[in-house]
């Protein structure tokens, strides 16, 4: 796959009427886009739903139907692994090898079939009807979390607090990760996430990461074996009393997909949960709907995911050249696949900007769509509804204490709240 510049800046074939002002793009990666990109993606979308960015070298496709074509399209790749490696300074690249191949593996990197192979591996133990089973555990885990952090009266910051250890110890014990190895895989997953995420700058930091997605798979094959010889209640176990790992799948590929699974466990929940009591708190009529039913949780959830969610974008490439919306996207160009815009189209959803949690219609694209559908989605959901409907329910108190002053990190493909300040 290239990531070179395109090839051609495929000039639309067909007209359209000229938008009413003049259009000007933006970097994705400035401070005010960070903080506040939708008005910006909505002008783009109205725009050109496809449109070229010689800025960032790449198509930014915002329409909700021209995502999907690339989404469902076996002409639009998902491997991004050899971009990832183009970005490792010269410096880390003999680091790098054994950190790359472990990356080959993660399912979110392969297309069809590879990924379908992948995929069933895992497809019984994600399953909702599976998941389910720890809901009593996730509800308990809500409330000892919610018991030693929100005391009423005491400020806080609803991230550190509540947003990430809780979906970590839903995850961890539903892993198999022993309390007393926590730390440490928290540690690994969090470097890891500063590689695929693009936040690791410096040399040092890039050696940082590739180090620990190596320890995090040396870890990860070990506590396999040891599941071997004693299988426990949790999804490794599971996995391998199915049997397909050795037969499908090799073991060196069920562990490389068991970094991808720790990686991805903990962050998205934790910016689901904390951007949906955001939305919730600043939005006092949708807030009161939710406290008077408990159950609309659930719909805030999903309205957090459509409106507001952890993920802004994925990235694709064209295997071939491809016809989109009057515009030839060549063969290696790469492709910005913008959810975040495509879930505000107002082709698809009514007053796309309303908050509302008793929403329904069209779908949103907040956990990808078909054969790159978040495998872990129903565990997602399950551990924000718990903490929403949890906070909302229980502690009426809650309260932002600095709406206005709100960060995000530096992320092409993340939303992610720096820190969310509260009174509880």
């Amino acid at each position: 796959m290239t990531t070179a510049t395109p090839t051609s800046t495929a000039t639309p074939t067909s007209t359209a009427p000229a938008p009413a002002t003049a259009f000007t793009e933006r970097y994705l990666l400035s401070p005010d886009m960070i903080a506040a990109p939708y008005g910006h993606l909505d002008a783009l979308r109205a725009h050109a739903p496809v449109h070229w960015s010689p800025m960032h070298h790449a198509w930014l496709v915002t329409g909700y139907d021209q995502v999907m074509r690339c989404l469902r399209d076996p002409g639009v790749t998902a491997d991004r692994v050899r971009p990832l490696m183009d970005a490792v300074p010269q410096g880390a690249r003999e680091d790098a090898e054994r950190a790359f191949g472990i990356l080959s593996r993660w399912m979110v990197f392969n297309d069809p079939p590879q990924h379908r192979r992948l995929r069933q591996v895992f497809q019984e133990a994600f399953a909702a009807r599976a998941v389910a089973r720890y809901r009593t555990f996730t509800e308990k885990a809500t409330r000892a979390v919610l018991a030693r952090k929100a005391v009423p009266g005491r400020t806080g910051d609803l991230m550190a607090d509540v947003a990430k250890p809780l979906p970590a110890l839903v995850f961890a014990r539903w892993l198999g990760i022993p309390r007393t190895d926590a730390a440490a895989f928290w540690y690994w997953n969090a470097r890891v996430a500063d590689l695929v995420l693009g936040t690791a700058q410096e040399e040092s930091e890039y050696r940082a990461s590739l180090q620990a997605l190596v320890s995090l798979e040396d870890y990860l094959a070990g506590l396999v074996a040891r599941r071997r010889a004693e299988p426990a209640d949790d999804l490794i176990s599971q996995v391998l009393k199915e049997g397909r790992v050795g037969e499908s799948v090799t073991e060196e590929e069920f562990v490389g997909m068991l970094t991808q699974m720790a990686f991805a466990g903990g962050e998205t929940t934790s910016n689901l949960i904390a951007n949906t009591v955001l939305a919730l708190h600043t939005r006092p009529g949708q807030l009161a709907a939710v406290r008077e039913d408990p159950e609309l949780a659930q719909g805030a959830v999903e309205e957090a995911l459509r409106l507001d969610g952890p993920s802004k974008m994925s990235i694709r490439a064209a295997v071939s050249d491809l016809e989109l919306d009057g515009h030839t996207l060549r063969a290696g160009d790469r492709i910005f696949l913008v959810t975040a815009a495509a879930n505000r189209d107002p082709d698809r959803f009514p007053d796309p900007g309303r908050f509302d949690v008793r929403r329904t219609g069209a779908t949103h694209l907040g956990f990808g769509f078909g054969a790159h559908f978040c495998i872990g989605a129903a565990l997602a959901r399950l551990v924000a509804v718990a903490a929403v409907r949890t906070l909302v329910s229980d502690h009426p108190g809650l309260t932002l204490t600095d709406p206005g002053g709100l960060t995000w990190q530096p992320s092409l493909l993340n939303r992610s709240l720096t820190a969310l300040p509260v009174r509880y």
